[in-house]
């Protein structure tokens, strides 16, 4: 379905089941608006009210089960490449806003943004139906879209600087190479600065260590492959890079807090019990 595809939109009370289980979907970024919907989480702020309209911004390679039957909105899903040939800093804000360290980020949108954000997917659902699709028409409209969901949630973004340049070129470079390169070292010297000078910027910018982010990066891979692929933990552990499933085992507990298995039979719980929720 999603194989030959670098944008895909549909109703949510039209989504195939196929879509979900598309082995493909892994490398799109994912906005899902419930319309005048319950959240699908926890709302954190008391601003927030759990009915209303939601956007749910899931980045790629995310661990997730979003059931969407009986609900009403609309999922769009695209490739990065589709935004490839903008501006860095329009890409570093993308990145941002899709909380790309974590499993999500969601925004409340009010009745006043709702209005703006509907016109623009007026014109993208309009395009993206047509016999032929003009790609940088659906590139454009993409982009007004998403730069209308930055300005919600610009409040949360910081000036630009030269260090978030190099926190979003480690961000590239850590998708890419996760799984062969687990040193700072590495990462370091691609940016032409120092490791010790990488580290304080992941620290100043995420609170995070190079290492941690690389750790938290093969976690997430783990906990993707372990719902998402049919494969044992021990084949996973091989893919991963990890020739002694003992030591991905004790590696996983440390950083997830439960074993692979527990995690794998706690997902299973855990979509048998939740019709509609995000699992991270």
């Amino acid at each position: 379905m999603l194989s030959d595809k670098v944008l895909y939109i549909r109703d949510l009370g039209n989504c195939p089941p196929a879509y979900l289980n598309d082995p493909a979907r892994r490398d799109f970024f994912e906005i899902v608006w419930l319309r005048n919907e319950d959240a699908l989480h926890v709302p954190q702020h008391d601003f927030q009210t759990l009915k209303g309209d939601w956007i749910y911004l899931i980045p790629p390679y995310r661990v997730h089960q979003l059931n969407k039957a009986g609900k009403n909105g609309v999922l769009i899903s695209f490739k990065q490449e589709l935004l490839e040939g903008d501006l860095k800093e329009f890409l570093l804000d993308v990145f941002r806003m899709f909380n790309i360290q974590g499993e999500f980020s969601c925004l409340q949108v009010n009745e006043e943004s709702s209005k703006g954000l509907v016109t623009v997917l007026q014109l993208l659902e309009q395009e993206y139906n047509q016999e032929t699709i003009n790609l940088i028409m659906m590139k454009a409209l993409l982009k007004v879209f998403l730069l209308k969901l930055i300005q919600l949630k610009e409040q949360h973004f910081t000036l630009q600087d030269i260090n978030e340049k190099r926190v979003y070129e480690f961000m590239l470079l850590l998708e890419k190479n996760y799984q062969n390169e687990r040193n700072a070292d590495f990462y370091a010297g691609k940016l032409g600065i120092s490791a010790k000078r990488l580290n304080q910027i992941l620290k100043e910018k995420l609170d995070k260590t190079g290492v941690q982010l690389i750790h938290d990066r093969l976690i997430l891979e783990a906990k993707r492959q372990i719902i998402h692929s049919e494969n044992t933990i021990k084949e996973i552990a091989y893919n991963l890079g990890f020739k002694d499933h003992s030591y991905f085992s004790r590696f996983f507990k440390l950083h997830a807090e439960q074993t692979p298995q527990e995690f794998q039979n706690n997902v299973k719980k855990h979509v048998i019990s939740h019709d509609n929720t995000l699992y991270s």
